[in-house]
């Protein structure tokens, strides 16, 4: 538009000056007015170009300005946000600390009230003749212990809280991620020798002791969920309850209220009962198992003889996971009474909203095998042997899974 218009003032401007020129100098003249208006043109161009450059250049420099203006207050409010945020990750962080302690100082206050109840039972209570084992060579001090001697030492241990957490990893196949641990408990006699369910489960049972071992198990349960979850990691931890503890009329009730107080670990706990005690458990212990489910916490069936087995009842119950060993699906399907193949038992399981797990794998043979079936977890030594849980170990465990967070225990060669 601008060099239309100095085009136009040329034309008419040379026209004008050009005749004008022309009545006092002749052609000559007129030529160069018309030259002098033409350079005029030029002139007027070029001021109104810079004109417009330098308007140009100010508002891009307005904008940027204003831009800059916009960072600052965006990085005011981060700042304000980040410091926001560090006061409620203190927060949390001492609340979570508290709450700790207070579970350490309810488990302490239960123990002391437990050590009477032991002593008592310890001494009132007939040892079964199962629980007196022959003295035979070879065997170990605690496996040569009577009946009563074992039963003493057991007492012992639980009144002095030698009662042990090991964690084992259950993974997801094929890519054998780490997707939960299964809590296993283990006595310590005083000499620091380790007692092994099989071991103390035949004398403690009878006694009544289970509850108490199943109540220090769930304490530590707790603490190491709450440890490994403060950086909301996608872990659960498989947590096993006795079938003793299941009908203890005493403690079970007290057990689902703690839990009813805790159920912000819903997502992290899974608790683990025997087949058989669940194919015993009256009306008051299934409802119990379905007020637990209730609350949010899944259900898990272990020890799985057999597969002729109400999934219907299971999951109107709660139950959400079913572990079955290696060799039964492998080769003792028949055995188990199960309807289906090993092929499609993952299909009909899930048909009931269970999740089947696998354990006792130790070879990459039987994973293959798996594999085959579209098992899509499984447990055993070959993915990581149980561990005691101390602090080193689970700054170790957090460690590996920040680092590698595959497969975080491996069997030693």
């Amino acid at each position: 538009m601008v060099r239309f218009l100095l085009f136009t003032i040329y034309l008419f401007g040379s026209a004008a000056l050009g005749g004008a020129a022309g009545l006092f100098a002749g052609p000559v003249s007129g030529t160069l007015v018309g030259a002098v208006t033409f350079l005029f043109a030029l002139q007027l161009q070029s001021g109104l170009g810079a004109r417009k450059t330098r308007r140009h250049a100010q508002r891009e420099i307005g904008e940027l300005k204003r831009g800059q203006a916009a960072i600052e207050r965006a990085l005011a409010e981060a700042r304000t946000k980040m410091e926001d945020l560090n006061d409620l990750v203190e927060e949390r962080a001492s609340a979570q600390g508290k709450k700790i302690v207070a579970e350490l100082q309810v488990l302490e206050s239960l123990m002391r009230e437990f050590a009477g109840k032991i002593s008592n039972k310890a001494k009132e209570e007939p040892v079964p003749e199962s629980g007196r084992p022959a003295a035979q060579t070879g065997r170990s001090h605690l496996e040569r212990l009577a009946g009563p001697e074992l039963l003493e030492t057991i007492r012992s241990a639980l009144e002095e809280n030698r009662v042990d957490l090991y964690l084992q990893p259950i993974v997801s196949l094929p890519q054998r991620k780490l997707r939960y641990y299964e809590a296993l408990s283990r006595l310590r006699a005083e000499d620091g020798s380790v007692i092994m369910p099989a071991q103390y489960i035949r004398v403690a049972a009878p006694a009544g002791l289970m509850s108490v071992v199943d109540n220090l198990l769930l304490f530590r349960c707790v603490q190491i969920v709450r440890r490994l979850t403060q950086k909301h990691r996608d872990i659960g931890v498989f947590c096993n309850i006795s079938g003793a503890t299941l009908t203890d009329e005493e403690f079970f009730p007290q057990f689902l209220e703690y839990m009813q107080h805790n159920r912000d670990l819903a997502g992290q706990i899974v608790f683990e009962f025997e087949q058989d005690a669940v194919a015993r458990a009256g009306a008051k212990a299934e409802e119990n198992l379905a007020y637990l489910a209730k609350l949010g916490f899944q259900l898990s069936l272990d020890h799985v003889s057999t597969l002729a087995i109400d999934f219907a009842r299971l999951r109107r119950i709660g139950f959400r996971h079913l572990k079955l060993r290696a060799a039964t699906l492998l080769g003792g399907m028949g055995e188990a009474r199960s309807a289906v193949g090993p092929e499609d038992l993952k299909k009909l399981l899930e048909r009931h909203g269970l999740n089947l797990i696998v354990e006792r794998v130790e070879d990459e043979k039987t994973v293959v095998q798996l594999l085959d079936f579209g098992v899509d977890f499984a447990q055993g030594f070959l993915f990581g042997e149980p561990r005691a849980v101390r602090e080193d170990a689970v700054k170790a465990m957090e460690r590996l899974e920040q680092s590698a967070p595959i497969i975080p225990f491996r069997k030693s060669a």
